[in-house]
């Protein structure tokens, strides 16, 4: 695991370099490399796409595919190293003014050149609160000068921090240094989108006739809850390099389906792997299986707004009651981490110190768990009753279980498994409508602000629905440190509060396991963000 932490650590050190000047360097393949004939890609897709606006996505099921349709300023290697995009080089001399250069032969699918005013309306428009888009949060993060302001109605968007210097020059300039501000404009929020096709249509995002990318692929048909085709967008900058010619998505939430569809040849890439068949599919494809750390963390929030979980003391009790071990070891059975902490343990830079609770044995765990529940006032004759929300799937469902049986068991707590489909859960949780609900997160940049300030009180990815003054100073006091050992110092107070208010209950660390076919070249197994491109694989003979 080791390798893990010293790839991160590369990744962290290259964004905080106060001057960076980067030119791209084109894929190879690897010598003596045998294309097949037929460079068609299916993979399988988490569920189906609730939208492919880059500034309204807000799950994985849309951004594996938009990382394919779009390009921001910036992507990622197989390494998860930061490297050129629509920027081919940029500058700051003080992580407060970023200056990127734009390729000169960057193209929508159309014809249409990508320059400086693509961005900077994409980003205007992702911030203006009449978008009401989920990200605006995130971007808030980036400090952008005045951004705050924007997204709140007082100012307009002109006077956002973003300017065109030049057709092919964008130019940032932020309220406060942000070392890790390249790497957040890799975010999908950051995007650019076509701005004649959007004013000029009323058509919506799924018609591929009203679609214009400046990805290496292009929307071709959408078959809701059935399919998403792409074909390879011939006016992308580094086209002669995209070996795929056609990337077919197909949805699933169920996983024993994409399984079954590999098994025939019908999928080439699953999403995941069902959580019982795990060690099966180990040893049935072990030139296919595989597992690797992933930036993600799996955990379980909250509704701290409404009884019972407006209490800490119960919410504690129910997190203390999660057998960790037995989840990741004998539920997974992939290699998932046990987590106690929101951030990662692969975060870069960052190595929080481990709440109390986690040093436990899960004896004591369970005995405080008992204690705490009854000075909540609960008890046999008044048993802790909740429904339990999660997103349809089977390594979801089977979690799930597993854990209202462990709460059943040591506090007699009476739970309702609520599973929804990715749509409406989505709808769920933005609107509050649940007690309990599982949740996981993923880094959008390797630092861990990534995941902190998901849960302050402003924050619409805050699904708990989390207030306390004192975690929402450490973050500004976080951003606004001058030192690297200052910032960490002020992120371990974040996560200490965390520990002690339990607003979430972190349950373990993501391994990714899959299963890809061999023949699959380019498969990126060494990013911990999980960012896989398209462009970067092809099919071998």
């Amino acid at each position: 695991m080791d390798f893990k932490k010293h790839s991160t650590a590369l990744i962290i050190s290259s964004l905080l370099t106060p001057f960076i000047s980067v030119t791209a360097v084109a894929d190879t393949l690897p010598a003596g490399t045998s294309l097949a004939k037929e460079q068609h890609l299916v993979r399988a897709n988490d569920a189906e796409a609730a939208t492919l606006d880059p500034a309204k996505a807000e799950g994985l099921p849309e951004m594996h595919i938009l990382r394919d349709l779009f390009e921001g300023l910036v992507i990622q290697d197989r390494d998860g190293n930061i490297t050129p995009g629509v920027a081919e080089s940029w500058e700051t001399e003080d992580n407060q003014t970023f200056v990127f250069h734009l390729r000169k032969d960057a193209q929508w699918s159309n014809g249409d050149p990508v320059t400086a005013d693509d961005f900077v309306y994409a980003i205007r428009r992702a911030v203006d609160p009449k978008l009401a888009s989920p990200n605006v949060w995130y971007l808030k993060l980036t400090q952008i000068n005045n951004i705050a302001d924007v997204a709140e109605g007082k100012k307009p968007v002109e006077e956002l921090g973003i300017s065109a210097v030049d057709k092919h020059t964008v130019k940032f300039e932020l309220d406060s240094k942000v070392p890790y501000f390249v790497a957040m404009t890799g975010h999908t929020s950051m995007m650019p989108v076509h701005k004649a096709t959007l004013e000029n249509s009323d058509k919506p995002w799924s018609d591929p006739k009203q679609f214009v990318g400046n990805g290496a692929f292009v929307l071709d048909e959408w078959v809701v809850n059935e399919r998403i085709e792409l074909k390879k967008n011939p006016k992308y900058w580094d086209n002669a390099d995209t070996h795929l010619t056609e990337v077919t998505y197909i949805p699933f939430e169920n996983q024993n389906a994409s399984i079954n569809r590999y098994a025939v040849g019908e999928v080439d890439i699953t999403s995941d792997v069902p959580t019982h068949m795990a060690q099966q599919l180990k040893a049935k494809y072990q030139d296919a299986f595989t597992a690797v750390p992933l930036l993600c963390t799996y955990y379980y929030a909250f509704n701290t707004t409404r009884p019972p979980f407006d209490d800490a003391r119960v919410r504690k009790a129910v997190s203390y009651s999660m057998m960790r071990d037995v989840i990741t070891n004998g539920v997974t059975q992939v290699g998932n981490l046990p987590a106690y902490t929101f951030a990662h343990e692969y975060t870069a830079g960052f190595d929080a110190t481990q709440p109390e609770y986690s040093t436990w044995t899960q004896k004591e765990r369970d005995q405080k768990a008992k204690e705490l529940l009854k000075e909540a006032g609960y008890d046999a004759a008044n048993p802790l009753d909740f429904k339990l929300l999660y997103n349809t799937s089977e390594s979801n469902k089977s979690i799930a279980v597993a854990i209202a049986s462990m709460l059943k068991g040591n506090l007699g707590a009476q739970v309702e498994l609520e599973n929804q489909e990715w749509k409406s859960y989505l709808v769920s949780r933005r609107q509050g409508d649940f007690d309990v609900m599982r949740a996981s997160w993923c880094g959008d940049y390797n630092e861990a602000s990534t995941f902190l300030s998901l849960l302050r009180s402003e924050s619409s990815g805050n699904f708990a629905r989390y207030n306390n003054d004192k975690y929402d100073t450490a973050m500004d006091n976080a951003l606004a440190a001058t030192s690297e050992q200052d910032r960490q110092g002020f992120y371990d107070q974040a996560e200490q509060l965390l520990a002690e208010d339990m607003p979430i209950a972190p349950i373990y660390y993501y391994m990714q396991a899959r299963l890809v076919r061999p023949s699959v070249g380019g498969f990126a197994k060494n990013n911990v963000e999980g960012r896989i491109y398209s462009k970067d694989l092809y099919i071998t003979e």
